[in-house]
């Protein structure tokens, strides 16, 4: 009888333990871990830039193809559309939006002057040139049309000089030796000044320190270059209210020529930039894979911390730019890095650039092939372009009069913009290895602000917080924030869950916490409103879904008013 009670007993304690693992499976079969975050508030890691998003513009004309897809139509800055409403519109919602101009082809590129009699004409494709095109012109009228463009949106530009100029390629067909003949980037320069254009910054070459498709120019004769351009804008800008920005070199981070370049240049040089393509090329068929593996992305921190390294130890004020990441080389892949997908590569990097104290970072591209953030026929938003805009005025974006989706990574970078502020914080997560975690100061209000990717497929993550709030002789001071009774019920969080559309990850549409974004027929936005959460509840993250959320409850010495202005 004892012993028919004790199996009864097990099968009530069997059945009882089955029924609490089924609650632990979603309705979509994703089963349920937990994890806890946790968070070191005591100072900053990092700090970057206030206006840390930056896009680019390219000069690759409709003729540039690659794998037999020529995705760039009229995105080049000699043709692109100056007039489109959207464009324009898009541009301003960032108040401002940093611009790159530049890229592969600036090396070939002249610049008329006022006293030219040749004829200034476009690139044209030829494969028996350097990079498979002819030498192009940018006239004075297209020069000034891009300023006034420039000026009417509120862009802060920085401009891509040919540094080939005046260089011979060496018999080996790779080498680029010689002096940087300055003579045309000045007549540029002038001109631009005595019209009273505002250039942010003026940068020398793309892709030449021997990691590019192109030639590859020695680390000293780089910097001697460089030191000759720091001396030509500054006899320029003389008495000038504002200097610009000297930026250099544009190529994939090296050990060995970084460290070389920088300590010669150091004097001459504001801002060290690199460009990042860690997810393959636009023909690679496992993109996807990679993009959701993390080890895979966790590849280029190395660079990054390399590259923060060297900086340090030079002694250098010269500070760190991701001058151009599109994510997939030989312009992106499309339904790939222009769509939600995207959003996992992309934020992922972001967030890892700014903990390696990365002031700007600039996205490879802001129209134009398949890696941009506004569609290159239509202008039309894709997914990763809303994270970018949202602080300035959401729900006032005009970007057509036809009815709109919004997509999912543009969504995903007008969040970021939104919410993420410059000072960056230690995370480090206990949990799931697929759920990456990136945590800063609030940008415009108090607490702190996540970002938090989980990248599994059918694993849901409770995530509970453990934030440190102060460091004694003996022992961290830490505020369990999630799963505490006590907590600061009063002042709720706020969530913003992002998914693609039917679960689609090359879907270019976006679901906000369940529901589908659309523009209005006015052309507006929507409000992005978040879920407001009790703060004692784990947040709760779905699979393959990316989710901001904002914590005002949480005051850090980190997040001081204080901290946040000298720090």
């Amino acid at each position: 009888m004892q012993m028919a009670s004790s199996f009864k007993c097990l099968l009530v304690l069997y059945f009882l333990l089955l029924s609490l693992y089924f609650t632990q499976i979603s309705r979509a079969g994703d089963i349920v871990e937990e994890g806890i975050l946790y968070i070191d508030g005591v100072s900053s890691i990092a700090k970057i830039d206030k206006d840390f998003i930056c896009a680019t513009l390219d000069w690759w004309p409709p003729t540039k193809c690659d794998y037999g897809t020529c995705s760039w139509g009229n995105a080049s800055l000699l043709n692109l559309d100056l007039s489109n409403k959207v464009l324009v519109n898009a541009i301003r919602a960032f108040s401002p939006l940093t611009i790159r101009l530049g890229g592969t082809l600036q090396d070939k590129l002249i610049y008329q002057t006022m006293h030219d009699k040749q004829p200034c004409l476009p690139f044209f494709h030829d494969d028996t040139e350097l990079f498979k095109f002819t030498q192009g012109c940018l006239p004075l009228s297209r020069w000034d049309e891009l300023n006034e463009f420039f000026k009417k949106t509120g862009a802060k530009v920085t401009f891509g000089l040919n540094t080939l100029n005046g260089k011979k390629i060496a018999s080996d067909g790779r080498t680029a030796l010689g002096d940087w003949d300055s003579s045309n980037a000045e007549s540029l320069i002038r001109y631009t000044v005595s019209r009273g254009y505002n250039i942010h910054g003026w940068e020398l070459g793309n892709e030449l320190n021997g990691n590019g498709i192109g030639p590859a120019i020695s680390a000293d004769q780089y910097a001697c270059d460089i030191i000759a351009l720091q001396k030509l804008v500054q006899d320029i800008y003389k008495g000038k209210d504002v200097m610009p920005l000297i930026l250099a070199p544009g190529g994939i981070f090296d050990a060995i020529w970084f460290p070389k370049f920088i300590n010669k240049a150091s004097n001459s040089l504001q801002v060290v930039t690199h460009h990042i393509y860690s997810v393959g090329g636009g023909d690679d068929t496992n993109l996807v894979q990679k993009i959701l593996e993390p080890s895979h992305l966790d590849e280029e921190s190395k660079y990054l911390q390399n590259l923060q390294g060297v900086l340090r130890n030079s002694g250098t004020s010269a500070v760190a730019w991701v001058g151009e990441s599109g994510g997939v080389y030989n312009s992106g892949r499309n339904l790939v890095s222009n769509s939600f997908v995207s959003g996992f590569w992309y934020l992922d990097q972001m967030g890892m650039s700014a903990t390696f104290d990365t002031k700007t970072y600039c996205r490879q591209t802001l129209v134009g092939g398949n890696y941009g953030l506004l569609n290159t026929t239509t202008f039309h938003p894709n997914p990763d372009y809303y994270g970018y805009a949202l602080e300035a005025s959401f729900s006032m974006l005009f970007f057509s009069k036809t009815r709109l989706t919004a997509s999912s990574t543009e969504l995903i970078a007008l969040l970021w913009h939104r919410l993420m502020g410059r000072n960056v914080l230690s995370t480090q997560f206990q949990g799931m290895k697929k759920l990456r975690s990136y945590a800063h100061c609030s940008k415009s209000s108090e607490g702190i602000a996540l970002m938090l990717i989980n990248m599994h497929s059918s694993i849901t993550v409770n995530i509970s917080l453990s934030v440190t709030v102060a460091n004694t002789n003996e022992s961290p001071m830490l505020l369990q924030v999630t799963n505490d009774q006590n907590a600061r019920h009063e002042i709720e969080r706020e969530e913003y869950h992002l998914t693609a559309k039917d679960g689609d990850l090359h879907s270019q549409t976006v679901l906000l916490n369940g529901n589908e974004l659309n523009v209005d027929h006015f052309g507006r936005i929507p409000l992005l409103e978040p879920v407001r959460v009790n703060p004692s509840h784990p947040i709760s993250i779905a699979p393959l879904s990316i989710v901001f959320v904002h914590i005002p409850s949480i005051q850090v010495p980190a997040c001081s008013m204080y901290t946040r202005e000298y720090m």
